[in-house]
């Protein structure tokens, strides 16, 4: 009888080292240029999920990642399937999601050299880096696990977004018996303590202090709480802080570039932004210049380039969380403000003015969004680009810390949202899960409603069918363009959805969707809720 160890090749030694790694589910879709990658991925611990299109198992695993605060991962082949892939990858770099995608490349001898093998591209690598923070080939088995560990720990250590990891089909079947895990190496930033003592002075000696939140922040609600309260300090959020300080009276889920918030940005003596970049998307969407950057402007991000964009009077690198820490054990209470000037006071105020700001139509489609969460408390709504989510970007507040995500702002990705939501639903199975899409969208991505019903992702779609890009027109007409391109008819979603199992229903007011969201709930399966909007 042979004694041989049995022989283990680079693709046996990739799902081990993911398993090592904590990662619990690959999506992807197979082809002959990954088969070897998927060698021993039926006898491990990973779940695997094959969506309609490669762009869908990226935008999935970017769902699944900003759910669960774990990376998200994507298998996908060589050429067309690493392009297909990319404009998720873009959506999750302006986004700082942590990502990573493995591809095949075709074999070494073979690359750059044009001779027109399957699926072959001029340089799949220099492509990649454009789009992810870093492309790696493997070239041998050796390589692999320090790829791996130099990903993982980006995720873990840095600002996040898209890794790509490569691995020539001639390598993948190498033998790697020998293989072990390499250290990750990771070390977040710590906060400079002298950046922190000049921030406290700072702040003891203002008056009308403001904190900005972005997403880096959403990690962080019980520090960013404590502060704020020790500050007296209104609480702006961006898009995807929301569900920060839920209903709290210092907290106001507007965006910065409303007018009302901005007044509250410029009478302010003294602004700690955490975790924000200070996009356009967030602080300037209507392109008018009108934001002012605040005076004593105090910048915490954990990306030391992030921080160099944009000037400030003190920047704190470092993950958000152990800054805001540092920062309240360094700053005393202020005192008591009087009660005109207090942040309650100045929160509500602004809360009123921006509310009344965005006008009645738009009030109209943000309470839509305030229907789903009241009638699904603690629910991750995961958006697409359609009316209801750019108005509740605009002023909305989630009840679920990173329970508020959508591709409208950044990247701007439409097709985002269904798959997405399948990431999310995977990542968090306890939670009820809403995609809010439009027709449009939802046209995009909507075979992935397959991928929902064979993953067993309970989501619940709710399709805003306004007949077409309803947005973009009125953008169209605004500045004096006739619509053209802006009217696709959209199908009949409730035969498609028969077409796939799936229960549907149609909605005449939104008066009807608590009950039909209470129905899609109870049925504990991939459901969609179709609202017609004339």
């Amino acid at each position: 009888m042979s004694t041989t160890e049995p022989r283990t090749t680079v693709g046996e030694a990739l799902i081990h080292l993911l398993e090592v790694h904590g990662v619990d589910t690959v999506f992807g879709i197979p082809g002959v240029h990954t088969v070897e990658l998927y060698r021993g991925l039926a006898r491990s611990n990973i779940r695997h999920v094959t969506p309609r299109h490669e762009q869908g198992a990226a935008f999935m695993a970017d769902g699944y990642a900003r759910a669960s605060s774990r990376p998200g991962v994507a298998f996908v082949i060589t050429g067309p399937g690493l392009t297909n892939a990319v404009t998720a990858m873009g959506q999750a770099r302006a986004d700082s999601v942590p990502m990573l995608v493995v591809s095949g490349v075709n074999a070494m001898p073979t690359l750059g050299k044009g001779l027109g093998y399957l699926h072959e591209l001029p340089d799949q690598r220099g492509m990649m880096e454009k789009v992810a923070l870093s492309s790696t080939r493997v070239t041998s088995p050796e390589d692999l696990p320090e790829a791996l560990a130099r990903a993982f720990a980006l995720f873990s250590s840095a600002r996040p977004g898209p890794v790509h990891i490569e691995i020539p089909t001639d390598v993948m079947v190498k033998p790697a018996n020998s293989i072990a895990p390499a250290p990750r190496n990771s070390a977040t930033p710590l906060p400079d303590p002298a950046a922190v003592a000049k921030t406290a002075r700072i702040a003891m000696q203002s008056r009308k202090p403001l904190i900005l939140a972005g997403g880096g922040a959403k990690e962080a609600e019980a520090a960013l709480r404590a502060l704020a309260e020790r500050l007296d300090a209104p609480v702006v959020e961006t898009a995807n802080a929301r569900g920060l300080m839920h209903g709290h009276a210092l907290t106001v889920p507007a965006s910065p570039s409303l007018k009302a918030v901005r007044r509250l940005m410029a009478e302010a003596d003294f602004v700690i932004a955490a975790g924000t970049e200070f996009g356009p998307t967030d602080y300037d969407m209507y392109g008018d210049g009108g934001l002012v950057v605040p005076a004593n402007l105090v910048r915490i991000d954990i990306d030391a380039a992030q921080l160099a964009r944009r000037p400030a009077t003190v920047v704190i690198e470092a993950d958000c969380q152990a800054a805001l820490e540092a920062l309240l054990d360094a700053i005393e209470a202020l005192p008591a403000s009087p009660e005109s000037l207090s942040g309650a006071s100045r929160a509500s105020a602004t809360r009123e003015a921006a509310w009344a700001e965005i006008g009645p139509a738009l009030q109209t489609q943000a309470r839509a969004v305030e229907t789903i969460r009241d009638a699904l408390p603690g629910a991750i709504i995961v958006g697409d680009s359609t009316q209801p989510v750019y108005a509740a970007n605009l002023y909305y507040d989630h009840d679920r810390p990173g329970g508020w995500f959508n591709a409208a702002t950044g990247f701007g990705a439409l097709g985002y949202g269904p798959p997405a939501a399948i990431g999310a639903a995977l990542a968090v199975p306890d939670a009820p899960v809403v995609c809010l899409t439009g027709d449009g969208g939802f046209q995009f991505t909507l075979p992935e409603i397959g991928a929902a019903l064979d993953a067993g992702a309970n989501v619940i779609f709710v399709v805003w069918n306004n007949r077409g890009y309803r947005e973009i027109e009125t953008s169209m007409r605004e500045v004096g363009v006739e619509p053209v391109g802006v009217s696709p008819a959209p199908p009949d979603f409730l035969k498609l959805a028969d077409a796939y199992g799936i229960a549907a229903e149609r909605l005449a007011t939104i008066d009807e969707l608590p009950a039909a969201l209470a129905r899609a709930k109870a049925a504990q399966k991939p459901r969609i809720i179709e609202i017609s909007v004339e």
